[in-house]
């Protein structure tokens, strides 16, 4: 087993320190000069000149890769263009927003997804079939920044129930706070949710037809107890790997989501340093994200092992 965790732990900071390459590059051939857009059109030759020498901008591509790459490591993201602060800073302070909104929705998720599946399975062509179904369909089709615009016209607008936009911020109390990211989380489920309830579906749906839930049948025990100790429990490593598949898209994926609630969030952050040309806050997000999505594909690997004792017996 620490074989296996070791070779999966090599591959990963393979696999990091390759995204981090070509992050960079893809970066550097973006249309612009950061120095321009900082100084502006009327700037001197020399103006700009000296600006990108303070900057790093005149070296060549492998060093200014090299330095970023060090910085990174020993935790110094570096300056941001726009905001002329460190950006670490302002990655924890918008991740206080972006990780309890994923938190939030991959729970609403999971609440309104993995009953409604296992429902479904259990009773195959009935009316909570049907539902699951329809369920599924319509929330794959509607995207969640349309789902998002729906429910500010519905709970904001119409029924003035809830804010339709911005945060408060933690220091003004835990629940102003929780309410600003209702909405948006919910809008963010949904989707998620639809594509869970599918997965959950199919997957207890082939438990069902084991051999060792007919034996577990044959031995006296009820559907229910059948299909929630033994169908349930070997269902789940699909709906795990759904799962942090979608935690990852949650995260990395509320661009949209965000700038329709006017959330302070990492998304927001993303777009402003887009629109702003800050290619060091564009690079150290993009990177986040892409850090972020390849270790949760390790830890779900790593929880197959928990889930599933088949697979320890294979090691």
């Amino acid at each position: 087993m620490l074989a296996l965790v070791s070779r999966r732990l090599t591959g990963l900071l393979v696999t990091l320190l390759i995204v981090s390459l070509l992050i960079f590059a893809v970066m550097d051939l973006l249309p612009g000069d950061p120095a321009s857009i900082m100084l502006g059109t009327s700037a001197s030759p020399e103006t700009l000149a000296a600006l990108r020498h303070d900057l790093g901008l005149d070296q060549p591509l492998i060093l200014r890769y090299g330095r970023w790459l060090a910085g990174v490591l020993m935790g110094n993201l570096g300056q941001s263009y726009t905001y002329g602060v460190p950006v670490a800073g302002l990655v924890v302070e918008r991740l206080a927003v972006t990780l309890p909104l994923a938190l939030l929705a991959i729970a609403l998720s999971m609440l309104i997804a993995i009953p409604l599946g296992v429902l479904a399975a259990s009773r195959r062509g009935g009316v909570a079939d049907v539902v699951a179904s329809v369920f599924s369909q319509i929330g794959i089709a509607v995207p969640a920044f349309w789902m998002a615009l729906l429910l500010i016209v519905l709970f904001s607008t119409t029924l003035g129930l809830m804010p339709a936009g911005g945060f408060p911020g933690w220091s003004n109390g835990f629940w102003p706070a929780l309410r600003a990211l209702l909405m948006p989380a919910v809008a963010l489920a949904l989707p998620q949710a639809a594509v869970l309830t599918r997965v959950t579906r199919s997957a207890v749906l082939e438990t069902l037809h084991e051999d060792f839930t007919r034996t577990a049948l044959a031995k006296g025990l009820s559907a229910r107890k059948v299909l929630w100790r033994h169908s349930v429990p070997n269902a789940l490593v699909p709906i795990f790997t759904i799962l942090g598949l979608q935690f990852t898209f949650l995260v990395a994926g509320a661009v949209l989501v965000e700038n329709v609630f006017n959330l302070p969030g990492l998304g927001r952050l993303a777009y402003q340093a887009l629109s702003q040309r800050d290619i060091v806050v564009m690079q150290d997000v993009i990177l986040f994200f892409a850090a972020l999505v390849i270790i949760m594909n390790f830890l779900v690997d790593l929880s197959y092992l928990a889930i599933d004792p088949r697979l320890r017996k294979e090691l």
